[in-house]
């Protein structure tokens, strides 16, 4: 025991230096992510490529740190190089997926495919980006659920961004009976395009056409561009408008309708 006491005793300055490496280690990361982060905020980094870094340089300072640590404790510097070696080849082999996530990240923020707060679609997932870190993108959906895909499914898959442009084109397909006047029908729709505050006439003008004859109605295609952000909204109250205004003209949306034909034998 008074050996075991002698050699501690010898060894404390050593744990003491660890002790206080660590503790300068988290408080000069804190101190140097929070410069960066306003350095960034001044320069008005992208949010997308504000948090990856941010993410990375945490990474990197907490494994300096240990490092440091370990030589503290008097850990061999070679045997510190070995042993990251062969962690590193360990977890290279264990942690592949892990690996592509990471390269998926960079690979996101060097395309610039979508960035924090882009409306985008993913694997049949829709909703607005909330964060990208090293590993995993996370989505808000409309419902509020958190979605998080590996940002190598991410990079394999099929990306629709729905708010990468400034404008955006609204679609719509109502369908009328035949017994009424297709041309009055087209009128209104195109009147209550012409009127909405939030319609514009950039790169082209409101329309309305005859698209098909379908089994029970004759199908009219409507096409007006408006800002992206005013998407949803207008989307609504064009439809809700575009109802109405039939009701009160006379315009009715059938159901569907099948002639029975009955043949006496």
């Amino acid at each position: 025991m008074q050996k075991f006491f002698d050699k501690f005793v010898d060894y404390l300055p050593h744990i003491v230096a660890a002790l206080i490496i660590y503790i300068g280690g988290l408080i000069a990361m804190k101190i140097v992510i929070k410069i960066m982060n306003k350095g960034m905020n001044v320069k008005r980094v992208d949010k997308t490529l504000h948090k990856f870094v941010t993410s990375v340089v945490h990474v990197s300072m907490m494994v300096l740190i240990l490092v440091m640590v370990l030589s503290a404790l008097q850990v061999s510097t070679s045997s510190i190089i070995a042993a990251i070696g062969a962690a590193g080849l360990a977890i290279g082999l264990a942690l592949q997926n892990s690996l592509s996530n990471v390269a998926g990240g960079f690979i996101i923020l060097l395309t610039k495919t979508f960035k924090i707060g882009d409306y985008i679609s993913i694997n049949n997932v829709e909703g607005f980006v909330d964060s990208i870190s090293i590993l995993q993108t996370t989505i808000l959906t409309m419902e509020n659920k958190r979605v998080s895909i590996p940002n190598k499914m991410v990079t394999e898959s099929i990306v629709i961004n729905f708010t990468a442009q400034q404008k955006r084109r609204l679609e719509l397909r109502f369908n009328i009976a035949y017994e009424d006047d297709h041309k009055k029908a087209m009128s209104i729709i195109l009147a209550v395009l012409n009127t909405h505050p939030d319609i514009i006439d950039v790169p082209d003008e409101p329309m309305c056409v005859m698209e098909a004859h379908a089994d029970s109605s004759i199908v009219l295609l409507m096409r007006a561009w408006l800002p992206t952000e005013k998407y949803w909204p207008t989307r609504y109250d064009v439809i809700q408008k575009v109802k109405e205004q039939f009701d009160r003209e006379g315009i009715t949306i059938p159901f569907n309708q099948v002639d029975m034909h009955i043949k006496n034998s």
